[in-house]
């Protein structure tokens, strides 16, 4: 089976699924195929197993020897599409950019880039002493090299 084969039956399969996306795929020559999802809601397992299912009954037809994993997306997996910024709107990120890190939350995010906003100490413009100002800053989706979203404990 060919990468571009695979490719088609994973778009058909999501389609009935119109919440879900595909992260990522591989294929190997040997046979093995790893699936990654992602979803505008959480993924389930029960989404992971129909899609496997579904694939499966396709794959025993075109190939004879293969295993196949679908999984989704975990906790600590970066973000890659805008659909994804815009599912974590109002969670906090941590981004690196070539020219800086911010530990930000996402206020907005679109089609061309994301918004962060985060709070920090400077000094103040006129006196001694610091006050707590709020900072904002725009990116584009070219200008991040990595994004994943900050996991906290309450």
């Amino acid at each position: 089976m060919q990468k571009e084969n695979l490719k088609q039956l994973i778009d058909q399969s999501l389609e009935q699924r119109p919440w879900l996306f595909l992260l990522d795929f591989s294929m190997s020559h040997d046979g093995q195929i790893k699936i990654v999802l992602d979803g505008d809601q959480p993924v389930s397992v029960n989404d992971c197993v129909d899609i496997s299912r579904e694939l499966e009954q396709e794959l025993e037809r075109e190939m004879e020897d293969f295993s196949l994993e679908v999984t989704s997306a975990g906790l600590s997996t970066p973000l890659t599409l805008p659909r994804q910024f815009k599912k974590n709107i109002g969670r906090k990120l941590s981004v690196k950019t070539e020219n800086k890190n911010y530990k930000a939350d996402l206020l907005t995010a679109d089609d061309e880039g994301i918004e962060l906003q985060w709070k920090q100490r400077e000094p103040k413009p006129v006196g001694k002493g610091k006050h707590t100002v709020t900072k904002k800053v725009k990116l584009n989706y070219n200008e991040i090299e990595e994004a994943k979203v900050v996991i906290t404990f309450k």
